[in-house]
């Protein structure tokens, strides 16, 4: 494989991963895209949030190519802690949405001008030296696990699973083999439990 060829494979397991996050947001209420389904806050539309910050990061500060029109705080940390992982009230899903495509896009063209072994400098006291193939790599492993953590905030939120909105890679099964398969797991689970007391 070529350089040009690795690239190409982590920027489409990276847009993979932006394809999938956006899509879980589809068909949602407000409230729904920011509810808060596990005891740490995760939610879908803050998943969003807090990886166009990560984009604008990796890919534009880190090489000297600043997003335009960026929200700070969304990429600093000079706002109070966690507050890229949710969307306050005031903060619409079209304009969240609107920052994560454009932040995208910018990194796309990072990608597109820079070759895997260009370094860059993410800010930091001292500065981290960093390459576009780590910088590629990281973000491809940070989006796919975001990805899945909003799998499962969906599931939570409607039941809706998949990594596509056509399902093809789930295995068949209709609600009821499902709520069969759970019960099963349930199951083992409470007879290995047990074997703990």
């Amino acid at each position: 494989m070529t350089p040009s060829d690795f690239k190409a494979d982590l920027r489409t397991y990276l847009q993979d991963a932006r394809d999938v996050l956006l899509w879980k947001l589809e068909g949602l209420s407000e409230y729904d895209i920011r509810q808060p389904l596990t005891p740490t806050g995760t939610n879908l539309l803050g998943l969003v949030k807090h990886l166009a910050g990560a984009e604008a990061w990796y890919f534009g500060a880190a090489f000297g190519r600043p997003l335009a029109e960026a929200p700070a705080l969304w990429i600093t940390g000079d706002t109070e802690p966690n507050g890229d992982l949710w969307a306050r009230a005031d903060e619409t899903r079209a304009e969240i949405v609107d920052v994560y495509r454009r932040a995208c896009a910018h990194s796309d063209e990072t990608i597109a001008a820079l070759s895997l072994d260009a370094v860059g400098h993410l800010p930091g006291d001292p500065p981290k030296e960093i390459t576009l193939h780590r910088v590629l790599t990281h973000m491809v492993a940070e989006s796919q696990r975001h990805a899945g953590h909003a799998d499962i905030v969906r599931e939570l939120v409607d039941g809706v699973t998949g990594q596509r909105p056509d399902g093809i890679n789930m295995a068949p099964g209709d609600a009821n083999a499902w709520a069969e398969h759970r019960d099963r797991v349930q199951r083992a689970a409470e007879e290995a439990g047990r074997g703990d007391r």
